[in-house]
């Protein structure tokens, strides 16, 4: 897949994980009914993963379509495998930046941050359908407390601002906040659960590779820091749509 050992030992440890990020079906039938989506909806998951949310997409649209598209190999062959017998569901090896046809929801958790929240919402309006909507999830900061652990954390995310910034980067964008909530401690526990376990899983190996052992001592830091200091940062979920 990469020489790059760091970039293999980060696939090493999130390879069949059931989720790549914090997220509860809670969290899909919540945006569905604040977008008044349709049962027939046509949606795109953009950035799958191994398909983790498509049972809750479907869910909220049982006479619909969901498009699941990802551009890493494993990922999409894991979310294929997974919902080959459903004809509601297409899965993609695509990229997230262009999304084709024309859907009332555009499902991202914990995935924009690969392009920009306003790269993102701007590629992703023609691919809307009239009143259709972006549900997407970004980690940002609660409030003005940011102890030096967390901090530590997200120093090497660029992009790391509150509230109000992602609603600063949805409105230049050219799109209107329809509603927002926090995730819940149980979307985060079931995401860090599974990672706990394939860390310990890993250890042994990690013993004899430096590049894997960095990956795991920085996810199970990540882990521990949100335990510790979960009043501080946070997934906020946003549905958004064109102004």
């Amino acid at each position: 897949m990469t020489d790059d050992p760091r970039q293999t030992a980060f696939f090493t440890l999130h390879r069949d994980l059931p989720r790549e990020g914090p997220g509860e079906p809670s969290d899909v039938a919540w945006a569905a009914k604040v977008a008044e989506l349709p049962a027939d909806a046509q949606i795109a998951d953009a950035a799958c993963g191994p398909g983790g949310d498509v049972a809750a997409l479907l869910q909220a649209a049982p006479e619909g379509h969901v498009t699941a598209l990802d551009l890493t190999p494993h990922f999409v062959d894991a979310a294929r495998a997974r919902w080959a017998d459903d004809p509601r569901v297409t899965t993609l090896r695509a990229d997230m930046t262009v999304i084709k046809n024309r859907h009332d929801m555009i499902w991202c958790a914990g995935a924009v941050y690969f392009i920009g929240i306003e790269t993102a919402l701007r590629n992703w309006r023609a691919a809307l359908k009239p009143q259709g909507v972006v549900a997407f999830s970004e980690v940002c900061w609660k409030g003005d407390t940011r102890s030096d652990r967390a901090r530590a954390v997200w120093d090497g995310y660029a992009a790391m601002t509150d509230r109000a910034g992602i609603n600063a980067h949805v409105a230049a964008a050219g799109y209107e906040v329809v509603d927002q909530r926090w995730l819940s401690d149980a979307a985060w526990e079931g995401y860090f659960g599974p990672l706990d376990a394939r860390i310990a899983a890993l250890r042994d190996a990690a013993a004899k590779d430096d590049a894997l052992a960095k990956v795991l001592d920085e996810a199970e830091e990540e882990a521990a820091c949100w335990r510790a200091h979960r009043d501080e940062f946070g997934y906020l979920l946003s549905v958004v749509r064109p102004a």
